[in-house]
């Protein structure tokens, strides 16, 4: 029985349409005064149910069928009793023909977002391997490098292998976030536990501020969990604040700031940097986009932070203003309150390296 019921809720758009269009041949066959009102709603509406669900042929066909039939049956019992001319049977191919141009359509679109959708995925696929497969060449090729290096006499020699080594250790890294940009696209490949809200981001700021010599300032407001992966935010949150420190110099201010709005834990994170250009800005969350070519970075940080946080169904979002800094903030939905009282918030505190 509670199988029957589930089917039923899956398919509750046919379950209306066909009340709907039973109603309709009920009124043609009883109302002759509405002549063939009932009959083309029944058609258009078919039609609209169609481009929202599109079915496959064998019951495609079946459906088209059934209508045509009852279509028949309704218009010539109307016709017999003086409702409506016979002219009007002829409406019944025409009707026919626009519902299977847009079966054609339909399924035209269907296949082409299938295609679309394959290609995508082994576009992902081929990503996702050849990062994978990179990592231990890059590594080999490191270690060599490194040899070489080492054993290596002269003065000019060992700086150019020293430059190889660091081009190596940046390739490296660049395989190592493109794998993690794949793997974190993927929703179904998240291990959901419950993160403290205050510990995430205290946690994160403390990471930093021991390597990056910033003014740094944390003001958490927001207590609570929420469901989601931890290693996958952590990662994200130390994107987002890789790019502040990388936008910013010594001395300059890394302000990290939590709120709760409505039942989103909102995470704000403002640098007194040098901004991001105003044509960059709506690009900022894509792959490979580098502010500051000065700068160290592989341009994939925040195209990681944003396909994380989408994958937990938050937002992310950049303001700036050139030359006078930047802020990232990214809200998480599902906020809990704490199951009981701890120490409170780091509200306002300072972390100065």
């Amino acid at each position: 029985m509670s199988g029957t019921a589930s089917r039923l809720r899956s398919h509750r758009l046919e379950v209306a349409w066909g009340a709907f269009a039973t109603a309709n041949f009920a009124v043609l066959v009883w109302l002759f005064n509405y002549q063939t009102v009932p009959f083309h709603f029944v058609w258009v509406s078919l039609t609209l149910l169609y481009g929202a669900r599109v079915w496959g042929p064998k019951v495609t066909l079946l459906v088209l069928s059934c209508v045509c039939l009852a279509s028949t049956l309704t218009l010539g019992y109307a016709v017999y009793n003086g409702g409506t001319s016979i002219d009007e049977l002829t409406e019944i191919p025409l009707m026919s023909a626009m519902f299977l141009a847009t079966v054609w359509y339909a399924r035209r679109r269907e296949s082409a977002l299938g295609a679309a959708g394959r290609a995508a995925e082994r576009e992902r696929d081929f990503v996702r391997d050849a990062s994978h497969q990179l990592k231990t060449p890059i590594a080999v090729a490191r270690g060599l490098a490194e040899l070489l290096r080492d054993t290596e006499g002269a003065p000019d020699r060992r700086l150019d292998l020293a430059d190889l080594v660091d081009e190596l250790d940046r390739l490296g890294s660049v395989a190592e976030q493109m794998l993690l940009l794949e793997v974190a696209e993927q929703p179904n490949s998240l291990i959901s536990q419950d993160v403290d809200v205050e510990d995430l981001v205290v946690s994160a700021v403390r990471r930093w501020s021991y390597g990056a010599s910033r003014s740094w300032r944390i003001a958490v407001q927001a207590e609570g969990t929420i469901a989601g992966d931890r290693q996958r935010l952590d990662s994200a949150l130390d994107s987002i604040l890789e790019n502040a420190v990388q936008a910013t110099y010594e001395r300059d201010a890394i302000d990290v700031a939590t709120t709760i709005v409505g039942k989103d834990v909102v995470v704000r994170v403002t640098d007194t940097g040098c901004g991001i250009p105003p044509a960059l800005l709506p690009r900022v969350f894509d792959r490979f986009t580098r502010g500051d070519v000065r700068k160290e970075g592989t341009g994939l940080g925040l195209a990681i932070a944003r396909a994380i946080i989408e994958a937990h169904g938050g937002k992310v979002a950049a303001y700036s203003q050139l030359g006078r800094g930047t802020s990232i903030v990214m809200s998480l939905p599902g906020v809990r309150p704490p199951a009981a009282a701890g120490l409170g918030p780091a509200a306002g505190s300072t972390l100065a390296r």
